[in-house]
């Protein structure tokens, strides 16, 4: 059977944790930041856990990262 290859978009999008949990950047952090509370764009700059309903499709992406 032949490798498998990773989606190159998912490679650069989501990081595997030690514990093998799949984490993602918050999106909205790019622009128009003035209306946005400190408090908000400080949370947005933290990685997030990928909820449980995208958590299949994501492991099909990346299939040599468990």
């Amino acid at each position: 059977m032949p490798k498998l290859k990773s989606h190159r978009g998912a490679r650069k999008r989501f990081k595997v944790t030690a514990k093998k949990k799949i984490t993602h950047s918050k999106a909205y952090r790019s622009h128009i930041l003035t209306k946005k509370a400190s408090k908000r764009k400080r949370k947005l700059g933290k990685r997030a856990v990928v909820s449980r309903a995208d958590r299949k499709a994501v492991k099909s992406m990346l299939p040599y990262e468990f």
